[in-house]
């Protein structure tokens, strides 16, 4: 289990193959954005048995939630476990907003990690779609072809979405605290400019023309304690050992996206089970496949969540969860049995 305290230290099988796939198409932009989703939860642990306390059904939530989890993705799991996701059309189709969430262990048995990472999620899901994906100030393909003002104030940024949204998980009453990691990007479907916000360790990649273009570096405060997004409640006892991050220490990216471009964001139960050049060989057998990119975007989703869940129960393959432990002085082989969920983001340009 992860640390929340500074006291602390193949391929797809056939049969799991879903014939539901999602394709956003941002309306009569220059880019269509085919997106794939999936995920696993690990089995619990025993001292994590009584943990769990969901929200209540009627919950908004819960509800949100519960939609989200009938993404039609292909392995044949169930929930995700402590962590969470999101995918949000943005305001105006002006572009896809998308997101991650870890819920950091370590809290006690009173607080489950997996009610922050929804939170947070739902959160910026909200703020996504009331947003405007960024530039430009003028939208060209208006009716009649005039140049039709946009609305500039409804504009925003994925690390101003994530500090709207932990101000709304400070604000909801049902998460009494905890913490999580986040990660939070959106495309803008028009002039394909990429930007992210992260922070914690889980991540993402950018692949483009069979290489890596771009890995997100993890933060951390030391091994095994990411950096994170946090909440307790007031006069707690552990006010004063908690580590706590915020939305202002998120790294930032941003880049212009071409066609046939692929992004991977993940929670770290993928990094820390499967390396890089692992991750490239499964987005080339993918990209060569003769199906759809819309499937290609699930299948490549749900081939990165299968082989993290092989990797992490594996002890004769060196991980890079084992190549970190060893780095930091501490001693673990083989994977890292952990959640996973990976959300994909395949590009294509309309012509």
């Amino acid at each position: 289990m992860r640390a929340a305290f500074s006291r602390h230290a193949k391929c797809l099988p056939k049969s799991h193959v879903s014939h539901g796939i999602r394709s956003f198409s941002t309306g009569p932009r220059p880019y269509k954005i085919h997106m794939g989703v999936s995920y696993a939860g690990k089995p619990p642990f025993e001292d994590e048995a009584d943990m769990s306390r969901s929200f209540p059904n009627e919950h908004p939530i819960a509800k949100w939630r519960d939609r989200l989890l009938k993404w039609p993705k292909g392995l044949p799991t169930t929930g995700a476990g402590q962590d969470f996701f999101y995918v949000q059309n943005m305001k105006n189709d002006s572009g896809i907003s998308f997101g991650v969430a870890d819920g950091v262990g370590g809290w006690g048995p009173i607080f489950d990690p997996s009610l922050f990472s929804q939170a947070i999620m739902y959160h910026a899901s909200r703020v996504a779609a009331q947003r405007w994906a960024g530039e430009p100030e003028t939208d060209p393909i208006a009716d009649g072809g005039d140049m039709a003002l946009v609305d500039v104030g409804t504009q925003t940024t994925p690390e101003e979405c994530m500090q709207l949204a932990y101000r709304g998980v400070l604000r909801e009453k049902f998460v009494d605290g905890g913490a999580s990691t986040a990660t939070i990007m959106q495309i803008n479907s028009k002039s394909g400019l990429l930007q992210a916000a992260n922070l914690g360790d889980s991540g993402f990649s950018i692949f483009r023309s069979s290489s890596l273009y771009y890995s997100q570096a993890p933060q951390t405060h030391y091994f095994n304690c990411p950096r994170q997004l946090a909440k307790y409640p007031a006069k707690s006892r552990w006010s004063r050992d908690i580590i706590a991050d915020f939305p202002e220490h998120a790294a930032t990216y941003s880049t212009r996206l071409r066609h046939g471009d692929v992004v991977i964001a993940f929670t770290d139960g993928l990094s820390d089970n499967v390396w890089p050049s692992e991750l490239l060989q499964c987005v080339t057998h993918v990209l060569r496949s003769n199906v759809p990119e819309a499937r290609q975007a699930q299948d490549l989703a749900d081939i990165c969540v299968h082989l993290a869940m092989q990797s992490m129960h594996r002890y004769d393959k060196v991980s890079p969860f084992e190549m970190e432990s060893q780095r930091s002085r501490f001693r673990h082989y083989g994977g890292k049995v952990d959640d996973v969920t990976v959300i994909v983001a395949l590009i294509s340009e309309i012509i």
